[in-house]
């Protein structure tokens, strides 16, 4: 499985934007959280800046909306840019018609679930979807601490991919770090957002090969990622 690193700009310098994007150009996906201070009690960026974003770096840009009615707003993102769009379960009115509306628009879709929403409840809608975010921190504020509890949760999201055969990434985001995105892996992540692990270090870049080796070393060592069942 090819493990993704995915540097929050949330982290970054808000007023040198486009030289933070640049930073981190070894990344997979540059992250992009969209907060409208209604659905999450924080107020970030909109569609403007992720279009000014897109101009000014060449990694694909991961849209991530914790905002209400994303059914209304999701594939404006698409239009200024983003290459994936992730809207919240709990907020979209309807998920399946969103998801096609996105890909429909030549983006990837992606669903973010919050801790206490269960994967199982959405199991019949997983087909519909290129990822599924599993947060492992309550929405709305970076630099929170990781919560161990979501790693069963992420195990069982693994389980029901196996299950259906299908190709679906898994984010996690929230806390994830250098201490904690080994056991992320290990439980059948595979796209991993980093924030202040990656713009908090001297060496954005440095910071991001790093975690990609990490999570690559727990990943070769999973039981999930083993088709064989050697381990």
């Amino acid at each position: 499985m090819a493990v993704q690193i995915n540097p929050s700009i949330l982290s970054a310098d808000f007023a040198r934007l486009a030289e933070e994007a640049r930073a981190v150009e070894g990344a997979d996906w540059l992250h992009v959280d969209v907060m409208d201070n209604h659905f999450v009690p924080n107020l970030t960026l909109g569609a403007p800046v992720v279009e000014a974003l897109s101009r000014a770096t060449d990694t694909p840009l991961d849209c991530h909306l914790m905002i209400e009615e994303p059914d209304r707003w999701a594939p404006q993102y698409v239009e200024a840019g983003a290459g994936s769009v992730t809207f919240h379960a709990e907020a979209a009115a309807a998920p399946v018609r969103l998801a096609r509306e996105i890909r429909a628009k030549g983006a990837r879709a992606s669903m973010a679930l919050k801790p206490a929403t269960p994967v199982e409840q959405y199991e019949d809608l997983l087909p519909e979807l290129d990822m599924l975010l599993i947060m492992t921190v309550e929405p709305g504020f970076g630099g929170q601490a990781f919560l161990d509890l979501m790693l069963p949760k992420i195990r069982r999201t693994r389980r029901l991919i196996a299950k259906h055969g299908l190709d679906l990434w898994v984010q996690v985001d929230g806390g994830v770090s250098a201490e904690t995105i080994e056991r992320c892996a290990d439980a059948g992540a595979d796209v991993f957002v980093a924030g202040s692990a990656v713009y908090a270090t001297d060496d954005p870049e440095a910071a991001v090969r790093m975690l990609r080796h990490q999570a690559q070393e727990a990943t070769a060592a999973a039981a999930w990622a083993d088709p064989a069942g050697k381990h």
